[in-house]
Formats: structure tokens, C-alpha cells, sequence
């Protein structure tokens, strides 16, 4: 019987060294959410890496809600959003100029730079009307989403944080490891920064074919990496592709505006509402319209 390790959080702790951990692998749920739109292969690649990013960060703090990723650049691919709930479910789209990126040089090499440009990447939280939102805001640094990453948690982390991700068209995984607050005598800290670096070496040797093999299962990976210092696997956590969108809440939204706005708005009887992120479209007629601002 053939395993498959893939759309999953594996939890993890590497006793010895004082290190936490999360490892993640997405299959289906990246096609779900990118096989609704005709991204050329860098786009695919580059949002399916950001929604590994975005799982990977979203399950490393506790939250009740939507944690959302987003860049914003001045490149070909001016914005892309990935999106995580508490319960696993995930989406993620990109907005792309089809011109400019037809006329950007290999996109394949710094695809940062070349598809996202001078920008800034931005992490919400937000855990409903009545609670405060936070947010992380760091610019654009780095030729990868993974050093990208990576500066952000030089400038925002209170934990020392390191992270490599990997994607192609159709999959995408990441492996992040973070240093837990060394407590004890000057030995034991000192001990403890030798264990830090030997364990960040240890990530880098995770291959781009290991963190997405779905086949291999992901304690044999982390024995692999950690087995000298002893590595816990916790239980993993699945995720999957869910859009939240609903007829329902674009009639709320339409009923949020004058009614004299909205009818001005319709083009040849109707008001078609496509949603950017699974590409369904909701039409409304001129009776349509009608009826939602009587209700």
C-alpha cells in the first residue's frame, strides 16, 4: 500500500538541542487553488512556494481566525495573497500583468527581483471584529521567497527562526526550525548557540526533492536530519484547499453600497462578481438586483 505524505503540518522538537520545528508538504491543495487559473509556470511555482510560507508560519503560532500572507511589488506579479485559517483550510492567488511578464528576463533566476520587484511582504493575524489585528510589515529582501523569509524574521522574530522552502508547478514544502530560550549557566547557553548552528547546518542538507516528496514520510526525513539529537514528531495537522467565498457573501457586500450605485454598475442587464482567488463567478440580473435591496 502506497503512502503518501502530502496537504499536512508535521509538528517536531529536536530534544537535544533545544530546537522546535515544522514541517510541512502541500500536493493537492496547491493544484486545487492554482489549476483554476492559467499562471505561466514561474507565477505557479513562485505562489505555490508563498503558500508553503504561509502554512508554515500560520502553524507555528496559535490563533483563532485567518493568517494572510501578501506581497506587493512594483514587478509583473504586483500582488500575491496566501490565506490560512485555523482549521487548515487554504487558498492563494497572484495578480499578473501578462505583458510585462512576457517581456522579464528568466524569470526562473531571482524570481524575487524579477516577478515581485521593489516591494514589501506582509503577514496579518486577524482573529475577528472584536479583537486587534497584528501585523508584520518587512521590505522585499532577497532574490527567494526563502531569503525573503529569512529577513523578516532578522527584523520581527523574537525567537531565532531559520527556513528553506521548495515548490515546483504542482507541489510545494517547507522545513523552518526555531531556536528555543536557552535557560542555565554561561556553559549551557554557550552550548546551546553550538547546538543552534549545528542544527541550522543540518536543515540546509534537507534536499528540494526531499521537502516535496510526498513518498517519503516525514519522520524519516527529520530522523534523518536530527536523529543524533533525538527528534519528537507531535501529531501532524492536515490542510487543504477552501475558498471562502459564497453567493451569500457577495450579496452582502453589494447590499453594503446605495442601490442607485450598484444598478449604474450593471452592463447589459447584469453584474457579474468573479472571486480572484478560486475564479467562480457569481451573476446577478437586473430581477436579481431588484429583489436583494427590497430584502
Amino acid at each position: 500500500m502506497n503512502r503518501r505524505a502530502e496537504d499536512l503540518v508535521q509538528p517536531f522538537q529536536v530534544e537535544d538541542a533545544g530546537v522546535r520545528g515544522r514541517l510541512v508538504r502541500l500536493g493537492r491543495t496547491v493544484r486545487d487553488a492554482l489549476d483554476r487559473h492559467a499562471y505561466p509556470a514561474p507565477v505557479r511555482k513562485l505562489l505555490a512556494e508563498t503558500m508553503a510560507l504561509a502554512v508554515v508560519l500560520a502553524s507555528a503560532i496559535k490563533f483563532k481566525g485567518i493568517f494572510t500572507l501578501q506581497t506587493q511589488g512594483d514587478g509583473p506579479v504586483g500582488m500575491m495573497v496566501a490565506d490560512v485559517t485555523a482549521d487548515g483550510a487554504v487558498r492563494g492567488y497572484a495578480r499578473v500583468d501578462e505583458a510585462r511578464l512576457a517581456a522579464a528576463s528568466d524569470p526562473t533566476n531571482a524570481p524575487v527581483p524579477r516577478l515581485l520587484g521593489t516591494g514589501h511582504l506582509a503577514f496579518t493575524v486577524d482573529q475577528g471584529p472584536d479583537t486587534e489585528r497584528y501585523q508584520g510589515i518587512v521590505a522585499l529582501e532577497g532574490a527567494t521567497m526563502t531569503e525573503c523569509a529569512q529577513a523578516y524574521f532578522r527584523q520581527s522574530e523574537q525567537l531565532e527562526t531559520a527556513i528553506i522552502l521548495a515548490a515546483d508547478t504542482d507541489r510545494a514544502g517547507g522545513l523552518m526550525i526555531q531556536r528555543l530560550p536557552p535557560k542555565g549557566s554561561d556553559a549551557v547557553v554557550e552550548q546551546a548557540e553550538e547546538n543552534w548552528r549545528r542544527s541550522v547546518i543540518l536543515l540546509s542538507a534537507a534536499t528540494q526533492e526531499e521537502l516535496l516528496d510526498a513518498s517519503l514520510m516525514p519522520g524519516d526525513l527529520l530522523y534523518r536530519l536530527y536523529h543524533v539529537d533525538g527528534v519528537r514528531l507531535f501529531r501532524t495537522r492536515a490542510v487543504r484547499h477552501q475558498c471562502r467565498c459564497s453567493r451569500r457573501k457577495v450579496v452582502a457586500t453589494l447590499k453594503a453600497f446605495p442601490k442607485a450605485e450598484i444598478m449604474s454598475m450593471a452592463d447589459q442587464g447584469r453584474i457579474d462578481v468573479r472571486c480572484e482567488f478560486c475564479n467562480v463567478e457569481y451573476v446577478f440580473n437586473v430581477t436579481d438586483l431588484d429583489r436583494l435591496f427590497r430584502q
